[in-house]
Parts: structure tokens; sequence; C-alpha cells
């Protein structure tokens, strides 16, 4: 069993150097009025849903709080729900991303302005922002039933 440990943990590292992947977290934050929370960043085009990578030694659903609070100052009222899991092939070959919907959130203080976020803002989903990127359009419709769940972000 002690061995087994050890012979584990090296056969992880080897897959981990040879074949890496990357884990990711979005959500669709709600708050009362039903609106939905995006965000622009400084450093890429286009609102999209809060969201990030997940670190070493930390949950999905830590990462997206996590998320959430630096993006937004945003807290979940309600246990984020998992929707489905995506292969998203514009970031890498290797890179998927968690989707969740959490349908009760609020804002503890304004955001504002950061090295990282340039906007944020709650949207009705009849009149989103300009510039909300495609993925961001795509979840949005599966959430409303509009369209089936994709494999592809």
């Amino acid at each position: 069993m002690f061995l087994e440990k050890y012979l584990l943990k090296a056969l992880h590292g080897v897959h981990l150097v040879a074949r890496p992947m990357t884990l990711g977290v979005r959500g669709a934050a709600f708050d009362e009025a039903g609106r939905v929370f995006l965000v622009r960043h400084t450093y890429v085009s286009g609102w999209h849903m809060p969201g990030g990578g997940v670190d070493p030694g930390e949950t999905a659903v830590d990462a997206l709080k996590r998320e959430f609070r630096e993006e937004g100052n945003l807290e979940p009222l309600d246990v984020p729900r998992l929707v489905a899991v995506y292969f998203n092939r514009s970031a890498s070959n290797r890179d998927h991303v968690l989707f969740y919907h959490c349908g009760a959130c609020r804002q503890t203080a304004p955001k504002t302005r950061d090295a990282e976020i340039s906007e944020t803002g709650f949207f009705a989903l009849d009149a989103l922002p300009d510039g909300v990127t495609p993925g961001t359009r795509r979840r949005l419709s599966e959430l409303r039933g509009d369209s089936a769940i994709a494999l592809h972000w």
C-alpha cells in the first residue's frame, strides 16, 4: 500500500508533464432581478461571464467563488450548479471549462477598475451590451433552453 501510493504519485507526475491539461471555471451569476453579471477584461476583448483557472489544491467551486469575488465582489447565495463541461479548443488543445449556474448572487460592493477588470455590470438577458463574446452568448442561450448544450466552448 505504501509503495503503491508513491508509485501512483510518480505516474501522475509523469502524466502531468507528458499530457498537461488546464481547467477553468466560468459562472452565470444572476442578481435578484434576473440580470446576468458580465465583465470586460483589460487584456482580452469582449464581455464575459466571470471565471478563471482552478489553482492547484483548489476545488472547482472554490475557484468559482474566488473568481466571483475577484472579478465582481460577488457572493453566491445558493450552491452553484454545474451545467456542463466544455472543451475550449480556442485556448489550447488541452483546455476544459466547467460552466456553473448561480441563480442568486449579491454584489457586496461595486467593482472598481483594476489591472485585470476594466468594466462590469448586471444586464438583462434581452439587453446585453455590445461586444458579448460568442461563447458567452451560446452559454446563455443554453441556460434559457433556446439551444442544446454543446461540447465545445
